[in-house]
């Protein structure tokens, strides 16, 4: 899978199917572990959200969000058009899922781009780095919330170190993405 990755012989959907069906052509996993392995959750989750993202792109909400980002920001530096969208990203993933927020985020960013004449894959990698820095809550991702109840952290335990991981990512999106995916 990895070298069907790296090489791009093929989208990575049939990469990761082909490495699932190989797996279990090969016995490494029973079909039935398979199964059970399956975050039904997190299937329905995102099953139910795509069509709340794509309702945001043809309800006109994103363009509407849009043209508010832009009326609010004006001629602004791409550098703080970045900036926005991390912030709205990161703000939204520590309330509701990260994978939800990037599904929500990703046609605004879409659209933004289009609106300013820029490439979208800045604001795409960016909206992808800023929704995994979901460190502030236990219900930002499964891992917080099962880590909460072991541990027996308190809600306001993930401040202490998911502050610093937080602007971390925030600097990486803001300086780092546009380096390595330029507007």
């Amino acid at each position: 899978m990895v070298i069907l990755l790296a090489t791009g012989v093929v989208p990575p959907v049939v990469a990761g199917l082909l490495a699932a069906g190989a797996m279990i052509l090969s016995n490494v996993v029973t079909l039935s572990a398979a199964y059970r392995s399956i975050s039904w959750t997190t299937v329905i989750l995102v099953g139910g959200m795509l069509p709340l993202s794509t309702a945001i792109e043809h309800t006109g909400t994103a363009d509407l969000l849009v043209h508010g980002l832009t009326g609010l920001l004006g001629n602004a530096a791409p550098h703080v058009i970045l900036l926005a969208i991390c912030v709205i990203t990161m703000v939204l993933g520590q309330v509701i899922s990260n994978m939800v927020t990037a599904l929500i985020v990703a046609p605004v960013a879409l659209a933004l781009a289009a609106e300013l004449g820029i490439s979208p894959i800045p604001l795409l990698m960016v909206v992808t780095v800023s929704a995994a820095a979901s460190f502030l809550t236990p219900i930002a991702t499964p891992a917080n919330m099962m880590v909460m109840g072991a541990a027996g952290y308190r809600f306001g335990d993930y401040w202490k170190l998911g502050l610093p991981l937080l602007l971390l990512f925030l600097a990486v999106a803001v300086f780092l993405v546009p380096v390595i995916w330029p507007f």
